[in-house]
């Protein structure tokens, strides 16, 4: 697995029409809102030009991506926190994802409506991050509630989540997001075990006409906000993305290049997306074979392997290990261990990007 992706926003913001163009699921598509009542999930394998360069190499039997999961969740409206549209049933399918991508509405269509009756990208990402707020907040409550009367009773652990808790219950009434808050080892705990939908990163997608690829007049407005919170964005035209998943590669390439396109919002959103949790890619290579893993950056080789099989894991003795880049120069694993380009790692060894490890482990 990849990562999960909630694709959240406003109704009409065009959350359905990106999601079939990434994923191909051809999730219902209409112009009122709540068209999407379930969290729609659609896997796609992740683009990978490293991993068909090792194919061409090795010529393996058998090629498997990494893959990226996208959940389609329903637009929040106003008063989505305290049950209004389709309420708390869709912010609970947010709970259950790593990251958020949300989806701003850029373009004017009259037969689109749009649920505040006007287009105002910066008040469209207030309102839902007001709600997420506080649903946070509710949540928050709710524990510090019952954490204060087990406090009362004498529970040592619960009195010292109290001052974490009424920290945060203080951050969120302010309208600030969990996510920024200085936390202490144990806050953290505590922070993940709540679950908070601010706390999850955000990416931005400006959802745009052709039109607005030229004027840029309301994706300013999302590229300031992104930039204030230091968030990534992806600026996509989703009905041209939708015409484009409906090409073969071939004509996809031409009806790319014609457009002036430079990638597809696939590749956008998966570089945004690993950027944000901070994953990267290793590849194995064993038996017939050739398969992509994406793990988060900072992980040590005995928990990457764990990835494959947990019994790597905790059987974990060495890995050999050579980059990318060595191994497309020597041009074969023979010649790559004839130069001496394969290394011998131990447990404390951290996975770089681009690494293919060969794992050494006992039952």
């Amino acid at each position: 697995m990849g990562f999960i992706c909630g694709i959240i926003g406003l109704p009409n913001a065009g959350k359905s029409t990106i999601f079939n163009a990434l994923s191909a699921a051809e999730a219902e598509v209409a112009s009122y809102p709540f068209c999407t009542i379930q969290p729609n999930q659609g896997i796609v394998p992740v683009p990978d030009e490293r991993l068909q360069v090792l194919a061409r190499i090795l010529k393996p039997e058998k090629v498997t991506s990494t893959i990226l999961e996208f959940w389609d969740i329903a637009g929040l409206v106003r008063g989505a926190s305290k049950g209004e549209g389709l309420g708390n049933q869709f912010l609970g399918h947010i709970r259950n994802v790593d990251a958020l991508a949300h989806v701003v509405r850029c373009f004017e269509d009259e037969k689109v409506t749009h649920v505040y009756g006007s287009l105002d990208p910066r008040r469209d990402i207030e309102i839902v991050q007001t709600e997420l707020i506080l649903a946070d907040l509710q949540t928050v409550e709710k524990r510090l509630a019952k954490t204060i009367h087990q406090a009362k009773v004498g529970d040592k652990k619960s009195s010292s989540e109290v001052p974490f808790l009424q920290k945060m219950q203080d951050r969120l009434s302010q309208g600030l997001p969990a996510a920024g808050l200085a936390l202490s080892d144990e806050g953290q705990k505590v922070l993940h075990s709540l679950e908070l939908l601010t706390q999850k990163p955000v990416l931005y997608v400006a959802n745009v006409s052709e039109k607005e690829l030229k004027e840029r007049r309301w994706i300013s407005q999302v590229e300031e906000l992104a930039a204030r919170e230091k968030a990534p964005m992806a600026i996509i035209c989703g009905d041209l993305e939708a015409e484009i998943a409906e090409l073969s590669p071939a004509e996809r390439v031409e009806f790319m290049r014609e457009m002036g396109l430079a990638e597809s919002a696939l590749n956008q959103l998966i570089r945004a997306g690993y950027d944000l949790l901070r994953l990267i890619t290793f590849y194995t290579t064993v038996g017939p074979e050739l398969r992509a893993w994406t793990i988060a950056r900072g992980t040590h080789v005995p928990q990457a392997a764990g990835k494959i099989h947990t019994d790597m894991e905790r059987g974990f003795i060495r890995a050999e290990v050579i980059s990318f880049e060595q191994f497309k120069a020597a041009g074969s694993m023979a010649a790559a261990r004839d130069k001496g380009l394969v290394r011998v790692e131990g447990k404390d060894y951290i996975v770089q990007d681009g690494d293919i490890l060969y794992i050494r482990f006992h039952v």
